[in-house]
């Protein structure tokens, strides 16, 4: 019996060769299913939507090395920085859904700045393929080092001290940190005036000279100032104290409770990548993130390296939007 098995099993492989093979002559293509068995087969593209030098950047350049050795092909960066991310989440749209090109996704252009808009330039909750969540990290506020203010109350009473000219910074219109901002706005009653940027690179540079008076934005972007003493940092918005600023209070241990909140960064793509290319790159994602030095590049950049497969990571995100868009409509925001 086993060589009559053998043979069948033989006899197929023949006929499924002379089938590709007709396929090929013939110059018809494969099914998509068929050629998702061979991915990846050519270079992959992996956009970020913001400048370099912010916290996606650093991201996308943390994974890079790793992603290119487990999937056996190149892996390049493409920058397509704007409206807060927008540019990028509505170029990966019209992207063909394949896994050739990807997106560091973020908490500005997939929980918050869709439901900035009147006439929505997408739904992140069905326009795309969700493939794994990186990173999830606490939030900081910070200010310039020779700022008054050594706590996050003691910047309150000094921004109503001195409400002509205290305000925001933020990393971009419908980003995650013009969103922190309105809701330090809500908590404390300030009514700080928004100053957005092209991106955190530039608004951490004015926040050290002085031109903003607040940014709270991601370690990944704010630790190196902090360390090197151009910044201070004045409370983290996470559960916990951030173990990289084990001396700087929690917004709930400071009495501001309500601004407690985490950004995540993840691996998405578009709408309808098939579930095998999809769950591949799941898995890969996982492994190298399990990595030590991985754990440990993204710890000392102050996040913390979290794995969510697929549903679990689609399911957050959709939990994320419901919340930032009730916040959206409290504070009457709107990019139109």
């Amino acid at each position: 019996m086993a060589i009559i098995k053998n043979q069948k099993t033989r006899r197929q492989l023949v006929v499924g060769g002379s089938i590709s093979s007709a396929f090929a002559a013939s110059g018809i293509a494969l099914p998509f299913h068929a050629q998702a068995q061979a991915y990846p087969n050519k270079t992959i593209k992996l956009i970020v939507g913001f400048p370099p030098g912010g916290g996606i950047d650093f991201t996308a350049r943390s994974i890079q090395p790793s992603l290119e050795a487990a999937l056996k092909q190149s892996v390049i960066i493409e920058y397509k920085a704007g409206a807060g991310g927008l540019l990028a989440a509505t170029e990966l749209l019209k992207a063909a859904p394949d896994g050739y090109t990807l997106l560091i996704a973020n908490t500005g252009p997939f929980a918050i700045a869709p439901f900035l808009q009147a006439k929505r330039p997408y739904d992140p909750r069905k326009d795309f393929s969700y493939i794994g969540q990186i990173s999830e990290s606490s939030y900081i506020a910070c200010v310039r080092a020779e700022h008054p203010a050594k706590d996050l109350p003691s910047f309150v009473a000094w921004a109503k001290a001195n409400a002509k000219t205290a305000n925001y910074a933020s990393g971009g219109l419908g980003s995650s940190t013009h969103l922190n901002g309105e809701l330090l706005n809500l908590v404390s009653g300030l009514d700080l005036p928004h100053v957005p940027y092209r991106g955190s690179s530039p608004a951490v540079q004015d926040l050290i000279g002085g031109q903003v008076s607040i940014l709270i934005d991601a370690g990944t972007v704010l630790l190196p100032q902090i360390k090197g003493g151009r910044l201070r940092a004045i409370a983290v918005t996470g559960s916990k104290r951030d173990a990289a600023l084990p001396d700087v209070a929690t917004v709930k241990e400071q009495g501001f409770g309500d601004m407690e909140a985490a950004g995540f960064q993840g691996l998405v793509g578009p709408a309808g990548m098939p579930a095998d290319i999809r769950n591949k790159l799941a898995e890969e994602l996982n492994k190298l993130l399990m990595q030590a030095d991985i754990k440990t590049k993204f710890a000392t950049a102050g996040a913390e390296v979290k794995f969510r497969g697929p549903d679990e990571f689609a399911t957050m995100i959709s939990k994320e939007s419901e919340r930032w868009a009730n916040l959206i409509r409290t504070r009457k925001i709107t990019l139109d």
